[in-house]
């Protein structure tokens, strides 16, 4: 498993239920195709927060914003 969870939820929200749980968050985004990408510090977080969202856990490819420009 890994430390990145993608979540059919507002950035927003996944900030607030990891600050309601006390889990902190390594790195969040948005997701160009909808949702939010969460990156915890550790496995046990990640499964507090799929566990937490549930069926609203992303399964699959995801399209994510680039967050860097490339120079021409």
């Amino acid at each position: 498993m890994s430390r990145a969870i993608n979540v059919n939820a507002p950035q927003a929200h996944v900030i607030a239920a990891c600050a309601k749980r006390k889990l902190p968050i390594s790195a969040i985004e948005t997701l160009a195709s909808g949702g939010t990408r969460v990156v915890m510090n550790n496995i046990d977080d990640t499964a507090a927060v799929a566990k937490a969202y549930g069926s609203k856990v992303i399964a699959g490819a995801v399209t994510r914003m680039p967050t860097r420009l490339m120079r021409g």
